[in-house]
């Protein structure tokens, strides 16, 4: 630099420009991180659990109009929860999906007699494989707790069964045993027929502390008390 030609920049600025650039960046990493993270990388909550989603079974009779028997539950059947979170300081949702469910009911003229559905709580996954091993281990310790289930404690009433493609709502009362602890709960199920085929979706509200699971935060994500279990229960006449 020609000595005769003056500092356009002050010593001081040339000796900590890049500093400040640093802390800049880095401010701006810390800030934006977060948002760009759950924005791009982090795995978007599952939709919701529908009827829609249930494949009819083709039948080449008149559906028995009375329903009576043993019904078992199929493939389709698919237990969900979805839990609000905070990650990063960020509002989150969280979702995963089990598809290990059995069970049966028993439906006569008069509604459904009896219902029990096990759920393989291992079988339980999102698209965070963090989040599935934090899910399996500590959460809700699959190795002593491997099942969860819920049996009718009162049969469920109904005055008329639905029509193919029709609708009905009702209300479930039983006992959802899950993490070795049992609570009573009620909660409304809406019914359809598809073909052949019966399907009944719902949710529960769960409080963790009801059965004894510890708080689930951990890491960045910062969860609350109470989360929900979507259940879409599909099922065939055996």
């Amino acid at each position: 630099m020609d000595p005769s030609v003056p500092d356009p920049q002050p010593s001081f600025f040339r000796r900590f420009r890049w500093p400040i650039v640093a802390v800049v960046v880095l401010l701006l990493a810390v800030t934006a991180g977060p948002w760009v993270y759950i924005s791009l990388f982090k795995a978007e909550p599952a939709d919701r659990l529908s009827l829609d989603a249930v494949d009819p079974t083709p039948s080449d009779t008149e559906a028995d109009p009375t329903l009576e028997g043993l019904w078992t539950i199929t493939s389709q059947s698919a237990v969900q929860y979805r839990v609000q979170e905070t990650l990063f300081g960020q509002a989150a949702e969280a979702t995963g999906e089990a598809r290990g469910i059995t069970g049966t009911a028993t439906i006569s003229d008069a509604g459904v007699d009896s219902l029990s559905v096990e759920v393989d709580v291992s079988s339980f996954a999102s698209n965070e494989p963090m989040r599935d091993a934090q899910f399996e281990g500590r959460i809700m310790e699959t190795s002593e707790f491997p099942t969860a289930n819920f049996a009718l404690s009162t049969p469920i009433a109904v005055e008329e069964w639905p029509t193919d493609g029709a609708e009905i709502t009702v209300m479930a009362t039983g006992d959802l045993t899950m993490h070795g602890v049992t609570n009573s709960v009620t909660f409304e199920v809406v019914v359809t027929r598809t073909g052949d085929s019966m399907a009944a979706i719902g949710s529960i509200p769960i409080t963790f502390t009801d059965y004894g699971i510890d708080d689930p935060s951990g890491g960045p994500a910062s969860v609350g008390t109470t989360g929900e279990l979507e259940l879409l229960l599909v099922f065939a006449r055996r």
